[in-house]
């Protein structure tokens, strides 16, 4: 019975998780294997016929798609290089637990909820011509001409950035509340001084926390599209990759294109994120974070 008693858990314990494993992964199949494979093989069937790779010619040749990646990096990096060098100082300022840490993370929870309709919404009534900023900037006589933060490329870069800060913040805020302060105060007794306790000690363990920031930033910038539509010149200077899927897919019914260019702006994607994971790799190597205990 003892035997029993001590064996029984474990067996039990292997049955549940291989009660969990295969549901696991046949959501991994049909949330994202079979998704991207349908997509795919989609791409390579030309609407009107041809080569296999006429969607793809289609994409590099025609000059209303292939210069949307540039467009589209254009307003991803900024956006993305704006919210993480943006939430490292507010971050360390905050690490101490403290009812301003509260109320920031509380009011920074705000733009996530509101979502990029709503920002973008918000934005055209208050950045307008007509907005609030541009009636306060008017009477002080500082800038003659009216100013537009709204339907060009700055507003929907704004509306990245305010969208996009909140999560690298909180991201960052975790990882900088996990690096144990006894290891800057020991650098302190040697005689560190701050800028030198930040790099030779907090930014080394911060890298794979800025590094995911980063990703996590760079891949929702990059996938931009109600900013790009309500805030920005979706014919002209903000033309991102996903309005041209759209118009593909919505507009032309060429869905195979569309799925060529979703496949375009998923490699990129890909090959922006494993740059900046293998860049991790190359700055630091060691232990993933500094924990307290």
């Amino acid at each position: 019975m003892s035997a029993f008693a001590i064996r029984a858990p474990r067996v039990a314990g292997r049955d549940l998780k291989g009660w969990l494993v295969a549901p696991a992964l046949l959501c991994i199949v049909a949330l994202f294997i079979y998704p991207f494979a349908y997509g795919l093989a989609l791409s390579f069937q030309p609407l009107n016929g041809g080569s296999a790779w006429a969607n793809y010619i289609q994409f590099f040749t025609d000059a209303t798609l292939w210069p949307t990646l540039f467009v589209t990096l254009k307003l991803a990096v900024p956006a993305t290089l704006i919210n993480v060098v943006a939430s490292v100082p507010v971050a360390f300022a905050l690490r101490r637990k403290s009812r301003y840490q509260k109320l920031v993370t509380t009011l920074l929870v705000i733009p996530v909820t509101l979502g990029t309709v709503l920002i973008a919404d918000g934005m055209l009534t208050y950045f307008g011509p007509n907005g609030w900023f541009s009636q306060a900037v008017g009477a002080t006589h500082l800038y003659s001409e009216e100013v537009r933060l709204t339907h060009n490329y700055w507003g929907v870069l704004i509306s990245l950035v305010v969208s996009g800060f909140p999560f690298a913040f909180l991201l960052i805020l975790s990882y900088v509340t996990g690096i144990d302060p006894t290891l800057a105060r020991a650098a302190a007794t040697l005689g560190a001084g701050p800028w030198e306790q930040f790099r030779r000690i907090y930014l080394p363990l911060l890298v794979p926390g800025l590094t995911m920031a980063a990703c996590l930033s760079f891949v929702q910038a990059f996938s931009v599209f109600p900013s790009a539509v309500l805030l920005g010149v979706p014919a002209g200077a903000t033309r991102v990759i996903s309005i041209a899927a759209y118009e593909a897919a919505f507009e032309s019914y060429d869905y195979g294109l569309a799925s060529t260019i979703a496949i375009m702006m998923g490699f990129i994607q890909l090959l922006i994120v494993a740059a900046m994971l293998t860049a991790r790799r190359a700055f630091y190597s060691g232990p993933v974070s500094g924990g307290k205990g």
